[in-house]
């Protein structure tokens, strides 16, 4: 058996060994793979910072005065326009050939009639009457003058009853001469002297107050002859003046009765815009002419007449207007806005070379000339931030400027600090820019 065990022993050796080998191998092997995959990498490249300029487009700046011009919008409309209605009910008997609406009516032409019978008969009627009370004025009058007469002459009768009365009474009692009865009689006349004296005089009194009253009824009755002349003239409407129809419900045969506008009746001869434009606007820069007069009025001055321009809205470039700034209308308290009136002539508002004339109804956009802003640069309004900032190009780097906008005014702002003559103000749009960027001008603005 120990023959036997020997030569196991020796083989466990061997296998033992040469596992040992075989691991010290494979760890060499593994070994210089790593180092062969080592040798096959290469370094890599060298990584270059380049900065990537942004892309812009600049316009050097100059200073100048820069006339303010304020633009607003209204609509245009006559400054006179009527509405014409019925004064008296009747029926229309006779309408104007051309009673339609854009004809143009001459001043004074008849433009309707209603039927004027009855109130031909009440004129007919306050004439009879209005004679009738003058007769009675009349009359009174005369008889005040008899009554004064008579008055006179019983007053002398009342005299003489009285001395008759006197002597009559003396004789019986102090001479016993006549009898009691002769007495009697004579106080008797006496008495109807004394109460027809009193009693003409009394109508002499009252003849002013009846007078009086006759007239007054007498003027009545002449006040309603003038309306009943009134109401007959009225039957015959005619046009005011010189003007363009704009509303005309009136047919013949028709019954009318006063009350709702009938006709309007517009005068184009002058027009009038009413420019809504913003308070500090017209503050800032709306130029007023010196008072002549001391100011009593808690209102705006008068407004320098400037000439102004008008455009149609729906024709921004075509034919151009001109009117004349007026007066201050009113100040809305709820937009903060203040009205202001331009008036336009008819020989301005009619263009030539065939072109629309300017009419009632037309929305317009109204040039109004200002102050002058004295040493103001102009720039793109979109140049300028809402944090009023712009971005200036300096030897090739964006930098950011803090400048004065004055005002802004259509694509244009007008900017009076923080910029300088010779500037280079970058227009292109720019949304956060970083601060000292590079930048690649593509093209200057002029």
């Amino acid at each position: 058996m120990s023959h036997d065990a020997a030569p196991n022993s020796q083989v466990v050796r061997q296998r033992y060994v040469l596992r040992i080998i075989l691991c010290t191998l494979i760890v060499l092997a593994g070994i210089s793979g790593f180092i062969a995959l080592a040798s096959l990498k290469k370094p890599p490249a060298e990584v270059r910072d380049t900065e990537r300029p942004l892309k812009v487009k600049v316009e050097k700046i100059q200073a100048a005065s820069i006339p303010v011009t304020i633009t607003g919008y209204g609509q245009v409309r006559t400054v006179t326009a009527v509405d014409i209605s019925a004064e008296v009910a009747g029926q229309v008997v006779a309408v104007h050939p051309r009673l339609r609406v854009g004809e143009r009516i001459a001043a004074d032409e008849l433009l309707f009639r209603i039927d004027d019978r009855n109130y031909a008969a009440a004129v007919a009627q306050g004439m009879a009457e209005a004679d009738q009370l003058a007769g009675v004025v009349a009359r009174l009058e005369k008889q005040a003058r008899i009554d004064t007469q008579r008055l006179k002459t019983l007053e002398r009768n009342r005299e003489l009853a009285s001395a008759e009365f006197e002597r009559v009474r003396k004789l019986f009692s102090e001479h016993q001469v006549g009898t009691r009865s002769s007495v009697d009689r004579a106080e008797q006349a006496y008495n109807a002297a004394v109460d027809q004296a009193d009693q003409m005089a009394q109508a002499v009194a009252l003849y002013p107050i009846r007078i009086q009253e006759a007239r007054s009824t007498l003027a009545a009755a002449q006040a309603r002859l003038q309306l009943a002349r009134a109401n007959l003239a009225r039957c015959e409407v005619r046009a005011p003046f010189v003007g363009r129809l704009t509303l005309a419900t009136v047919e013949q045969g028709q019954y009318v009765s006063p009350g709702p506008p009938r006709l309007r009746l517009a005068d184009d001869r002058l027009l009038e815009i009413q420019v809504p434009l913003d308070g500090r606007d017209v503050r800032q820069w709306i130029r007023f002419a010196s008072a002549s007069e001391p100011v009593d009025q808690a209102w705006f001055g008068q407004p320098e007449p400037v000439d102004c321009r008008i455009r149609w809205s729906e024709d921004k470039a075509g034919h151009v207007w001109h009117g004349r700034l007026q007066r201050i209308v009113a100040y809305d308290e709820k937009t903060r806005t203040i009205t202001v009136a331009v008036r336009v002539a008819a020989a301005d508002a009619i263009a030539g070379n065939g072109d629309l004339p300017l009419v009632e109804g037309m929305f317009c956009a109204v040039e109004i000339p200002g102050r002058t802003l004295p040493q103001a640069f102009k720039v793109p309004r979109s140049a300028v931030s809402f944090k009023n900032t712009v971005f200036v190009a300096v030897d090739g780097r964006l930098k950011t400027v803090e400048v004065q906008v004055a005002r802004l005014d259509g694509d244009h702002a007008y900017i009076t600090g923080g910029l300088h003559g010779g500037d280079t103000v970058i227009v292109t749009r720019l949304v956060d820019p970083l601060e000292n960027s590079l930048l690649e001008v593509l093209s200057n603005r002029s």
